[in-house]
Order: C-alpha cells, then structure tokens, then sequence
C-alpha cells in the first residue's frame, strides 16, 4: 500500500473530518452539561449520634444539594470517559469504512488507468467503456472514449496516407528511373528517344505532383483543418470550370444563381474541380462537359456530365473508393467503340484518389455524392448538400436531377 495514494489520502480525509466533527460535538455537549450543572465531590462529614442524651457513636453526613452535585460529578465523568472510549472506536471504525468507500469510488478510476496502460499506437481498439452511473468518472471516462476514437482514426488516416503513397508513387519513380537510365547510360541513345524520355518523366512527375496534392488534401481533410464561410454553389462551379483544362472539349454551363451554404469553398472548388478533371479525362475529343446546378427540396446538387464511355452498373458503387480501377465497356461493344472513338481505354478507368477526395470533401459538408451511367453514353456524378434552411430529414431523390 503506497502511503502518498490518492486512496490513504481520502482515507485519511474522511476519518479525521469525521472524528472532527465528531469529537466537536462531544465537546459541545460536554461542556453543555457542565455548565447547566454543578458537578463537585462530596465532602465527607460526620456527626454524633446521640440517643437519651447518651452518646452512641459518629455517621457521616451531607446535605441534599450536595448529594445532587455529587450524582452530577460522577455523571459527567463517565460521559467524558465513555465519550473518549466512544471517539477512539470511531477513528477505528471510520479508517475501515473511509478505505472501503475510497476504493468503491476510485474504483472507475483504477479502471480507467488499466485501460489506457494497456493502449498502445498500434493498437487504439481498447475502450473504457465505464458502466454505472451518469457521474463525473462516467463523463471523464466518456471523454477519454472519444478521445480514443479520433487518435484511431487519426491514426488509421495516418497509416492509409502512408499506404496510399507508397503504393502509388512506386509506379511514377519506376519509370523515371528506368527512362533516366536508359536515356543516361546507352550511349547510343538518339536524340529522339532521349527526348521522348524526358517528355515520360516530365509525366510521370507531373502525375506524381497530382498525387502528392491529392494526398494532402486528403490529410488537411482528415484533419478537420477547415474554414467554413458562406458559399455560391454556382460561383464556385463556374471558378472550377474557369480553372479546368479543357483542350478540345466543349465545357457547357447550367447554373442557377442564389444557391447558398456553408462550407470550405477551396475544398468545394476542389472536389468540383475533381470532377471536371475526371469527365475531361475520360470525354472524347470536341465532346461536351456540362457542369449544372440547382435545388430539389432541401437540397441543392451540382453534377459534371460527360459523354465518356460510361461505367458499369456493378462498378457504380465502387467509384468513390481510393484506388479504385474499373473497366468499364471491357467486354461490350461500347466499350470497344468508344476506344475506337479516340475515348480513354479500359484500363485507364481508375479513380485514384480524386473521386475519393470528393466523397470526402462532400460528406464533410453533410452532403451525399450519387453516379449514374450509361455505358456508351456517358456519366454524370451529383454532389447534393443540405441547404441552410433544411427543416426535414428526407434523404436526397435516388434520380439524376440530369435528364
């Protein structure tokens, strides 16, 4: 038993309070029937006794007051003593009951310091969970629960961050590293391949400077490292679309003006601009992308719609994972027309992190994200937000408001 612990220390808190207090009050009364008395001795006194005048012998004698005052002596005296005999059980007896009701208090406590010496950085499952009543320690120990839920997904967005980048910068840094020694130590090397070379890893860094953005932004989102002001949903499409690299496509616009919430607009121009990247990727030449706002209920949507080869049905749910490689028209004949189209080819279907980052960025806001697609025909991928007026729990229409 360590002296200096929190339970010898309200052990000790409650017994001495108790004898205090105790001990005060058998002072008081003490001291009260003291003074309401008048407690003395009684002094011995004799007298003779005489019968027919003949002396027979001596008695001892007092006077009735003083007989009073005698019983009133020997009553405080024995209150003193059993008073004292009544204090010292008291001390015993509070020590035991305070180091009982200290351990059944401290008890969650004890709990609580067991849970989070077993918690490690690899392992952040553990959880206090405390039972009993809703108290401080339950509080204190709710808290610390959460706490745990963010470190652990703290650390899980550390660890996939980790994952996400080594796994896709391994490809990049093999090809500029095979193109550079290829270009560097054949020393017949033309002037023509060692161009070409250079035009591979100018896009392979050029892909890995996307990536490294796309990362970080993933991390700040993760993060909660946001700033949240009001934002025109159809300002912040048509800043994407000016931003957007659109080449040889057509970038087509359908706003409606007035369509306000609160959100990060750089993340909101981003994932838009997330979007665009993937339609004008995925779109045939002098094809159009049709960027589109606009409110149904409670909601206001923007959707990107491209006349690309189209995904899959069965792939339709998996498009906003990270990473996720698709192939879509693989073995249909819109698939394969839509190559012949000039379109990008099946196994150029891969989201990376962009459209993960979208489902992010819109979640964040409270908001859903839905992909419809026709194979041959194109897709159009909606981002819905709740408005700032929203009065109803209806989830967002399961249609394209695109048709």
């Amino acid at each position: 038993m360590r002296l200096r612990s929190i339970r010898v220390r309200l052990t000790v808190i409650y017994s001495t309070l108790l004898f205090a207090l105790a001990g005060g009050a058998l002072a008081i009364t003490y001291f009260a029937v003291a003074q309401t008395t008048s407690p003395q001795p009684v002094t011995q006194r004799t007298a003779k006794i005489y019968n027919n005048y003949e002396y027979v012998g001596t008695t001892t004698v007092a006077e009735v007051s003083e007989i009073e005052a005698a019983v009133n002596y020997n009553t405080l005296e024995n209150l003193r003593t059993y008073s004292l005999i009544a204090l010292g059980g008291l001390l015993i007896s509070s020590l035991g009951i305070g180091w009982v009701l200290s351990g059944r208090v401290l008890r969650p406590v004890g709990a609580i310091a067991r849970t989070a010496r077993d918690i490690q950085a690899t392992d952040l499952s553990r959880r206090i969970r405390l039972q009993g009543p809703h108290d401080e320690l339950r509080d204190l120990a709710d808290t610390i629960d959460s706490m745990l839920d963010r470190l652990d997904d703290a650390f899980q967005a550390q660890r996939q961050l980790i994952d996400d980048a080594s796994h896709e910068l391994r490809s990049p840094l093999a090809i500029i590293r095979t193109h550079l020694d290829a270009s560097l130590t054949a020393e017949d090397a033309s002037a023509e391949e060692r161009t070409r070379a250079v035009a591979v890893v100018d896009r392979a860094t050029t892909r890995m400077s996307r990536l490294v953005e796309d990362l970080l932004a993933t991390a700040r989102r993760d993060a909660d490292a946001t700033t949240e002001t009001d934002v025109d949903l159809s300002a912040t499409a048509r800043e994407a679309g000016e931003e957007a690299v659109v080449s040889d496509r057509v970038l087509r616009y359908a706003t409606v003006p007035d369509l306000h919430l609160i959100g990060d607009a750089d993340a909101l121009r981003r994932a838009v601009g997330n979007l665009l990247s993937n339609a004008l990727r995925l779109a045939p030449d002098s094809s159009t992308v049709t960027i589109a706002t606009g409110r149904v209920g409670s909601w206001l949507w923007l959707a990107v719609a491209d006349e690309g080869p189209g995904i899959a049905a069965e792939d339709l749910p998996r498009v906003f994972d990270r990473f996720w490689r698709g192939g879509a028209g693989r073995s249909s004949p819109s698939g394969r027309e839509a190559s012949s189209r000039g379109q990008s080819s099946p196994r150029e279907r891969r989201t990376g992190l962009g459209l993960a980052i979208v489902r992010q960025i819109v979640e964040s806001h409270g908001g859903q994200v839905a992909a419809f697609s026709t194979l041959g025909v194109g897709s159009t991928f909606v981002l819905w937000f709740p408005t700032i007026d929203r009065t109803d729990d209806d989830p967002p229409p399961a249609t394209s408001p695109l048709r």
